[in-house]
């Protein structure tokens, strides 16, 4: 008898490109997880209507009609637990989580950033990262910590830096990555194939073990 699917709910501020990746994952018989719930801080969130033509439950709790953080937590926090939640994703949810939300879920919550963290924790990574002149960026996949783009790595894509790559075109290239990444990491947790030790991601399985946890793009988007 297979192993019941996690019950996935995602975070998302936005378009929400990383949760249609996680979705079209999902899809497949044999993937661990299922997305069940969209949460959006933003009524005017583009992914909510594309959850929803995927016949999945969508919810809005504006920040903006909570005077703390710590009630805006609450209520996000009281709809997770209302759907039996297993893990929680952060797709571009523009918003700081407190330390307490943060501890509920610990390590039953990732993000994806659109760096090589720990390089370029924050905004604008992608300005930053030409103006550093390295020569590979990427996107990282997460568990959430308390401090901004912070915990253990579960898996890394690496792209190249071009010499002709404008702000938006190294952008095109790291989300096309992020795409293929963050699925992954969402199986590898959801399959209990990883576990965190000292702060550390480690793969449990043999064939997990052969996973090096960093993809290389060539820079074709």
């Amino acid at each position: 008898m297979s192993a019941a699917k996690k019950r996935v709910a995602v975070l998302i501020s936005g378009r929400g490109s990383n949760m249609a990746a996680l979705i079209e994952a999902s899809k497949a018989p044999d993937y661990p997880a299922e997305i069940v719930l969209v949460v959006s801080n933003k009524a005017d969130a583009a992914g909510l209507a594309s959850a929803s033509a995927q016949g999945i439950k969508t919810a809005v709790v504006d920040h903006r009609d909570f005077a703390h953080r710590e009630t805006f937590d609450a209520e996000i926090d009281r709809l997770l637990k209302s759907y039996r939640i297993d893990m929680v994703c952060l797709a571009g949810f523009m918003r700081l989580l407190t330390p307490d939300f943060v501890a509920g879920w610990r390590d039953r919550m990732i993000n994806i950033h659109p760096s090589l963290l720990p390089a370029f924790k924050g905004l604008h990574t992608h300005r930053r990262a030409l103006e550093a002149g390295v020569k590979l960026a990427g996107c990282t996949v997460h568990f959430v910590r308390s401090d901004m783009d912070d915990g253990p790595i579960i898996i890394q894509a690496a792209v190249p830096v071009l010499d002709t790559d404008t702000e938006d075109a190294l952008s095109a290239r790291i989300l096309a990555a992020e795409h293929q990444i963050y699925p992954r990491a969402l199986e590898l947790v959801s399959a209990g194939k990883v576990q965190v030790r000292n702060e550390r991601v480690i793969r449990l399985d043999a064939k997990a073990a052969e996973d090096t946890g960093v993809l290389m793009c060539d820079g074709g988007v």
